[in-house]
C-alpha cells in the first residue's frame, strides 16, 4: 500500500513503510509523480512540520532556493534533476544526524503530497558480558548501551537455541540512548557457550557477544554444591544429637527422683 495525497490525474506518492538510517549515513527519501510525468519544470517542496523555517529542501523554475533551507540541513539536501525526467523527486539527505528524525512532507503543488517518516538510529552499541556463579547454576549477565530506537535482548546456547530469560531491564539515557540489561541463568548442558544478542529491527543492527563457561568451572560449581550439603548435613546430625541427648537427660533426671 502506498500513501497518496492527489489533486488530479498526477498524483505524489511516498513509501507506505517508515525509512531507516543510522547518525553518520546517506540516505534517500523515496517521492515520485504517478503516472511518472516530468517533474524538472515544477515546484518541488521538501518540508518538516515541526521546523521554523519549515523547508529542508526548494526547487523551482529549476534551480534550488537555498536561502529557504533551515540552516541545519543546508549542503546536505539535494535532488536529482535527470531524475525528476521520470517524475523521481526523491530527496538525498548526506551526513543523517540524530535530529534528522521525524516526519517528511514531500510537496508539488497541483500534484499533492506525500508524508515520509525518516528514524535515525545511532552506530555505537557496546556489550558488557559477565557471569557468576549460584548453586543452582551459572548467571549470565548481558549489558548493552548507546541504542536508539529501543533494542530487544535475545539470549542462545551453543545449538542456537532461545533460552528462556527474565525481564529486560531498561534505561532511558539523557540523551535519549537506550542502556539494556539482561540476566539468564544457566545449567551444564551439551554445549558450555551461550550467546548474548541485541538487536534493533527498524534500523535493522544487531550486536552479539559469546560467553564460553569453562568446565572446570561447571565441575566447581558442583563441587561448591556437594560441600554444601556436606556441612549442611553435618549440622543437621550435630543439632539431631543435641537433642537426642537432651532428652535423654531430661529422662535420667525424672527417674533420679
Amino acid at each position: 500500500m502506498k500513501l497518496v495525497s492527489s489533486l488530479g490525474l498526477v498524483h505524489v506518492v511516498g513509501p507506505s513503510q517508515p525509512i531507516m538510517a543510522t547518525v553518520g549515513d546517506e540516505v534517500i527519501l523515496p517521492c515520485q509523480l504517478e503516472p511518472a510525468t516530468k517533474a524538472s519544470g515544477l515546484t518541488v517542496e521538501w518540508a518538516r512540520p515541526d521546523l521554523n523555517p519549515r523547508f529542508v529542501y526548494v526547487w523551482r523554475d529549476g534551480v534550488e532556493l537555498e536561502s529557504k533551507t533551515h540552516p541545519s540541513y543546508k549542503r546536505r539536501t539535494k535532488v536529482f534533476p535527470d531524475e525528476q525526467k521520470l517524475g523521481d523527486v526523491s530527496l538525498n539527505l548526506s551526513k543523517v544526524k540524530f535530529s534528522d528524525g521525524g516526519t517528511y512532507k514531500c510537496f508539488i503543488p497541483g500534484h499533492g503530497d506525500a508524508l515520509i517518516q525518516l528514524v535515525v538510529g545511532r552506530n555505537m552499541f557496546y556489550i558488557h558480558p559477565s557471569n557468576y556463579q549460584r548453586y543452582l547454576g551459572v548467571v549470565l549477565q548481558c549489558e548493552s548501551e548507546g541504542w536508539y530506537p529501543e533494542p530487544e535482548v535475545l539470549w542462545l546456547d551453543g545449538e542456537g537455541n532461545l533460552l528462556s530469560a527474565g525481564p529486560t531491564e531498561t534505561v532511558r539515557g539523557p540523551d535519549d540512548l537506550y542502556t539494556v540489561s539482561s540476566r539468564v541463568t544457566v545449567e551444564k548442558r551439551h554445549s558450555n557457550s551461550f550467546t548474548c544478542r541485541v538487536q534493533q529491527k527498524n534500523i535493522n543492527q544487531t550486536r552479539e557477544t559469546h560467553i564460553h563457561i569453562a568446565g572446570s568451572n561447571m565441575k566447581g560449581l558442583n563441587s561448591s554444591v556437594r560441600v554444601n550439603i556436606g556441612i549442611i548435613a553435618l549440622i543437621i546430625f550435630i543439632l539431631c544429637s543435641l537433642a537426642v541427648a537432651f532428652a535423654w537427660w531430661k529422662w535420667k533426671t525424672s527417674v533420679s527422683r
